[in-house]
């Protein structure tokens, strides 16, 4: 009789040489790149506003948030939309690669720091081939703080 190993279905996308990944479940849609309407006296990572199908939507920098050094978009950049802290949300990314099943069980806790993306961003890390991917804490990559000043902008 064999047990049932517990899957969870991710998002991989990159930032820098790394490879993160967001559930599934908390991923709206992955765009290209679009134009954004920036938003005066938000946090620097905040880039802006996109009106996707008819939904305001604040677009997050991640390399920003997460201190890495910024570069030009390219035609892998994309922004994925998640849910967090029951707010939509646009994540710019690098690039968007995979959708992978992860078993649960192989999910190891976060070290002190990973690359250059420190620990309270971080759930835990997979390791699978050849392959590492860190796997976000969605609900730290914004605050409940950041989450209020995101509902205040008037657009």
């Amino acid at each position: 009789m064999t047990e049932e190993k517990s899957l969870v279905k991710v998002i991989v996308f990159q930032l820098q040489d790394e490879e993160y990944t967001i559930p599934v479940d908390r991923v709206g849609s992955i765009e290209r790149m679009m134009p954004f309407t920036r938003v005066p006296r938000t946090a620097a990572f905040v880039k802006g506003v996109i009106n996707l199908r008819g939904v305001v939507t604040p677009i997050i920098d991640l390399r920003e948030r997460f201190g890495l050094e910024a570069v030009e978009n390219t035609e892998q950049t994309r922004i994925i939309t998640v849910t967090i802290n029951g707010m939509d949300v646009g994540l710019i990314v690098d690039a968007a690669n995979d959708v992978l099943d992860i078993q649960e069980d192989s999910i190891e806790p976060p070290p002190e720091v990973v690359g250059t993306v420190e620990a309270e961003y971080i759930q835990g890390v997979v390791k699978l081939d050849q392959r590492l991917f860190i796997l976000l804490n969605m609900s730290k990559v914004l605050s409940g703080d950041d989450v209020k000043q995101l509902q205040e902008i008037d657009v």
